[in-house]
């Protein structure tokens, strides 16, 4: 029997405070990595003109938003090499290689030479830097859900869990609270010329900071376990194909959760700026106050779906965005208020709690160890490159084609299929990530009804 077998009943206070410190360290590391990954969003309405000819407005934007969907290409292979590399060396190492990745990414796009410069070339170093942090961020999302829902007690997996869309939501609002305040100290034209590398070289400082944070991080008892069985197939495409069936769930289920999610975030302001005609700083601190409320309600999302399991909430966000899409957008696009358009904003964002709340952990809940990480890894990374990167370049394209409510439809469409995999799958709440939980299930099962009802 390993080490890692626990015994029935309240873990021991270092175990609690083990667990508190890898939700800190797992938190924080996702917080920086996600803040580099949408301050390029965030910023982009002021360096769109900096890399590509200044003819189209639309057009240019249409340039930055096709990079940052760029990025989302190298998705699926940062999934499947940092995928691979958790599940055969530890959650921990992956952790650390992937602030590294974006640590770099993020110093490539500080120093980046303009158009007006360097001509083309700056364009080419931005999107390098892109394809660097959209390798980086595949294999974050893995190792961060993975290792936030291992980490966590088994009837706190939702709650644990949820805290990966809180760092992830935290890192947008603090790029958006460093652009609120930019655009509160410096000019139009200091932004645009210069200003807006200044995130990006904070970005760089936060993921030193945060290297240092990850290497004190231990690593997860069901990885450790695990490892005491180690075979050449583990973290392999080999292992995953096993597995198939639950690498199409993961996809299916993804689809309509990352296009709401990005709809709802990074393209927002975009959307209240361009169609609303909203005034930017109007727009971004919409933005910012939404997104704050939307991250204090993930924890709640989670700990509910603990109760009730993850198929209601999940089936309550499709429903949700499949039906009021539309109606919610259209809305959006003629808000004319900072209040209108925070209150439809926050409508949508709660809809979306239902998926984002639960996700990484239905996702880990899904394979065995010795695939975990993989197996939410590339099929999530693909699900990400073919629709949520997509997501803002599909309603620029449909905009700049005089369509623009069809994108509305598109959102609405990709959640009905959601929408169908929720109700066909199975509950994950109760599933057993290891060998001692499996154990310690059984023990439970054969105990008194009495004695074994507590979880």
């Amino acid at each position: 029997m390993s080490s890692s077998a626990v015994t029935l009943g309240p873990p021991p206070g270092d175990e609690r405070r083990r667990r508190r410190l890898a939700l800190v360290g797992g938190s924080l590391g996702n917080l920086v990595e996600w803040y580099d990954w949408f301050v390029y969003a965030s910023f982009a309405i002021y360096f769109a003109d900096s890399f590509f000819p200044n003819d189209n407005p639309t057009t240019q934007l249409m340039n930055t938003a096709g990079i940052f969907a760029v990025g989302f290409l190298m998705r699926p292979v940062g999934g499947w090499i940092l995928g691979r590399a958790a599940d055969r060396h530890g959650r921990k190492s992956a952790l650390t290689l992937t602030v590294t990745m974006m640590s770099v990414a993020a110093l490539l796009i500080a120093v980046a030479p303009t158009y007006g410069q360097a001509g083309y070339f700056g364009a080419v170093v931005l999107l390098l830097a892109r394809l660097l942090q959209g390798m980086s961020i595949g294999g974050e999302y893995a190792a961060s859900a993975t290792y936030l829902t291992e980490a966590s007690a088994r009837n706190r997996r939702g709650l644990g869990s949820s805290f990966q869309y809180v760092s992830m939501t935290c890192g947008q609002l603090l790029g958006l609270g460093i652009l609120i305040t930019m655009q509160h100290t410096l000019t139009k034209q200091q932004l645009g010329s210069w200003g807006w590398r200044i995130p990006f070289v904070l970005g760089a400082v936060f993921a030193v900071v945060v290297f240092w944070l990850r290497r004190r991080l231990q690593e997860t008892d069901a990885f450790k376990e695990g490892g005491a069985h180690d075979d050449s197939a583990r973290g392999s495409l080999r292992a995953l194909w096993e597995h198939r069936r639950q690498a199409g769930l993961v996809m299916a289920l993804t689809l309509g959760g990352t296009v709401a999610y990005y709809t709802y975030t990074t393209y927002l302001t975009k959307y209240l700026v361009g169609s609303a005609g909203m005034a930017k700083n109007t727009a971004t601190l919409v933005s910012f106050t939404a997104l704050a409320v939307f991250a204090v309600l993930q924890p709640f999302a989670g700990m509910l779906s603990d109760r009730i399991g993850r198929r209601p909430l999940l089936i309550t966000f499709a429903v949700g965005c499949t039906v009021g899409t539309y109606p919610i957008m259209t809305a959006l696009g003629s808000a004319s208020s900072y209040w209108s358009a925070l209150g439809l904003s926050l409508l949508a964002l709660v809809i979306v709690t239902g998926y984002t709340s639960i996700n990484a952990a239905v996702k880990a809940e899904l394979f065995p160890t010795r695939v975990r990480a993989l197996g939410v890894a590339l099929p999530y990374a693909v699900a990400n490159a073919l629709f949520g990167g997509t997501a803002e370049y599909v309603a620029l394209w449909f905009k700049n084609g005089g369509h623009e409510k069809a994108f509305f439809w598109y959102v609405s469409g990709c959640a009905l299929v959601s929408l169908v995999t929720y109700v066909l799958m199975p509950d994950t709440r109760d599933a057993a990530l290891s060998r001692a939980e499996e154990e310690a299930g059984a023990r439970s099962e054969a105990a008194p009804a009495g004695a074994g009802a507590a979880r």
